[in-house]
């Protein structure tokens, strides 16, 4: 009986002993933020002529989010970029102070398609640049992308709003 019991109890040890699965952690996804500005990165796609381009943005949302912007930026990826949401919808207008990269500054209408696009803004500039009509966001990306893209007045613009 004692060698039975200590038998058992081997195999028990020998079974917590053992190596097994890890579960997975259950985590609640995090928002993606920017390592450079601390902003909230999204994802952004712009539709035009049948194909579909994918941005990772950072939002810039707050008035003082929105007056720094991509300022004294010296990197930015082909698919990154910065959007500005504007709400109530204006006339956007933007400069390229302390900004050292130059920029496509594309303008997007209430029906989420864009109006104009400010190509390759020249750094430091204090030429402002205007929206076409009343503009719900206005999109910053690598100056020369969207000629290289082929993206236009007319596409659309789809982001995911929180």
């Amino acid at each position: 009986m004692i060698s039975r019991n200590i038998m058992m109890c081997s195999a028990i040890l020998l079974a917590a002993c053992a190596p097994q699965e890890a579960a997975e952690p259950v985590a609640a996804e995090a928002p993606s933020v920017h390592p450079v500005s601390g902003l909230e990165v999204v994802p952004l796609a712009v539709k035009s002529d049948g194909e579909t381009f994918h941005f990772s943005v950072e939002v810039a949302r707050t008035s003082a989010e929105q007056a720094q912007g991509l300022m004294f930026r010296t990197e930015l990826g082909p698919n990154e970029g910065m959007i500005f949401p504007r709400n109530p919808p204006d006339i956007a207008s933007f400069w390229m102070r302390n900004t050292p990269l130059p920029l496509d500054i594309i303008f997007v209408g209430v029906d989420g398609k864009i109006m104009n696009i400010a190509a390759n803004t020249v750094p430091y500039s204090l030429e402002s640049v205007s929206a076409a009509g009343q503009t719900s966001l206005v999109l910053e990306i690598p100056g020369g992308r969207a000629e290289e893209l082929g993206i236009g007045p007319g596409d659309a613009v789809d982001w995911r709003d929180q």
